[in-house]
């Protein structure tokens, strides 16, 4: 599924127009990541918990020729699953 086939079904559920639940995925989009630029977590009730998550500096290796490089330091995010969507896609 993509941000468009998101979108389409959020507005037939809620009975919105495809641009509006595009604003709102927008919207989530945008707090989220501004959360997580702040180095602070977000936790969705049952869905999951967005971490910021800082990658140190380390080499690495350019899979098609083969050369070592150094992949510079950077700030990542990770998601863990919550119990309530875990339940969920496990029943079905």
């Amino acid at each position: 599924m993509n941000k468009s086939d998101l979108a389409k079904e959020i507005a037939s559920r809620m009975s919105t127009t495809i641009t509006q639940s595009l604003c709102f995925i927008d919207t989530m989009d945008e707090v989220i990541c501004e959360a997580i630029a702040r180095d602070d977590s977000v936790m969705i009730q049952d869905f999951g918990h967005y971490m910021p998550w800082q990658q140190t500096e380390r080499m690495g290796r350019n899979p098609r020729t083969g050369q070592e490089c150094v992949i510079t330091e950077r700030m990542s995010v990770k998601f863990k699953p919550g119990k309530g969507l875990i339940e969920k896609i496990n029943k079905e």
